[in-house]
C-alpha cells in the first residue's frame, strides 16, 4: 500500500494569533498515532517561518511544510512572485500547483502548471498537481477527457522517471470545492482509476503504482474513511476542514486507518 498523504490547504486564511491557536490544538493530539501518514500543512507565504519553527522537528518527521504555489521562474525581475529557492529556506517539501482557483482566477493554463511542476521536481521537491472538471464538464461527460488532458501536459513536460517519483496528483472536482458537495466514493475512485491507468500507460508499472493520487473536494470527517478506503485514493487535499485543527486531525486519523 502506498503511504497515506493528507494535505492542509489553508488558502488565504490565517493570522499569527489564529495560527498559534491552530498549532496548539494540533500539537495537543498524540501525533505519534499518525506516523503512518505524511501530513503536509500549506499556509500562505507570510506564515512559513511560523509553521517551520512551531511544527517541524525530528520528533514530527512525518509532518511537512508546503506552499500553495510557486513561480516557474528562478530568482530575478519578477515582481510579486516567489521562487523555489526562497521557499526552500523554510524547509518546504511540497508545493500545490494548478489548483482550480488559480486556474480560474489567475488564468493558469495546463502548460504553466506543467512548467511549474517540472521546476519543482527539478528542484527536488514534491509537486501536488491538481486536476479537476467543472460541473458543466461533468454533466456533458467530459470528466475523463479533461483529467487526461491536464495530466498529460505534466507527463509531456517531465521526461525523467527519476523526477516523476516525486509527483503527487490531487483530483479535485471543481464543483465540489467549497460547495459542501463532494463526489461519492465510487465517483472519486472511478476518476482515480483513470489517472492510475494513464500513469501506467506512460510510465513503468512500478513507478505508476507508487505515485500517490489524493482526493480533494469537501472532504470531512464523516466521509473521509469511505473515500480513503478506495483502492486508488491515497489520502486527501483538505480545504475548509483543515482550518479547524480538530477536524483536520480526524481526517488524518481516517487516512492512517485506511484499508
Amino acid at each position: 500500500m502506498r503511504r497515506s498523504l493528507v494535505v492542509a490547504n489553508w488558502k488565504m486564511h490565517g493570522s499569527l494569533n489564529d495560527n498559534n491557536h491552530w498549532i496548539k490544538n494540533f500539537k495537543s493530539s498524540d501525533l505519534k498515532q499518525l506516523t503512518n501518514t505524511d501530513i503536509v500543512i500549506c499556509p500562505s507565504y507570510p506564515y512559513l517561518a511560523q509553521l517551520q519553527q512551531s511544527l517541524l522537528g525530528q520528533q514530527n518527521s512525518h509532518i511537512f511544510l508546503g506552499t500553495q504555489d510557486v513561480s516557474s521562474f528562478a530568482n530575478g525581475a519578477y515582481t510579486g512572485q516567489v521562487s523555489l529557492s526562497m521557499i526552500k529556506d523554510f524547509s518546504v517539501n511540497y508545493v500545490i500547483l494548478g489548483h482550480s482557483e488559480r486556474r480560474a482566477l489567475c488564468f493558469e493554463d495546463d502548460k504553466l502548471v506543467a512548467d511549474k511542476a517540472k521546476a519543482v521536481m527539478a528542484g527536488g521537491l514534491n509537486p501536488i498537481v491538481c486536476l479537476g472538471e467543472t460541473l458543466e464538464e461533468r454533466e456533458t461527460n467530459k470528466t475523463h477527457q479533461v483529467i487526461k488532458r491536464q495530466l498529460q501536459a505534466v507527463l509531456d513536460s517531465v521526461k525523467s522517471e527519476d523526477n516523476l517519483s516525486n509527483l503527487v496528483i490531487a483530483y479535485e472536482p471543481v464543483w465540489a470545492i467549497g460547495t459542501g458537495l463532494n463526489a461519492t466514493a465510487e465517483q472519486a475512485q472511478e476518476v482515480h482509476r483513470t489517472i492510475r491507468e494513464q500513469l501506467t500507460s506512460v510510465l513503468s508499472a512500478e513507478l505508476a503504482a507508487n505515485i500517490r493520487v489524493i482526493y480533494g473536494g469537501s472532504v470531512k470527517p464523516n466521509n473521509a474513511q469511505e473515500l480513503f478506503n478506495q483502492p486508488d485514493i491515497d489520502g486527501g487535499l483538505i480545504g475548509g476542514a483543515s482550518l479547524d485543527a480538530g477536524l483536520f486531525l480526524e481526517i488524518c486519523t481516517a487516512a492512517t486507518g485506511r484499508k
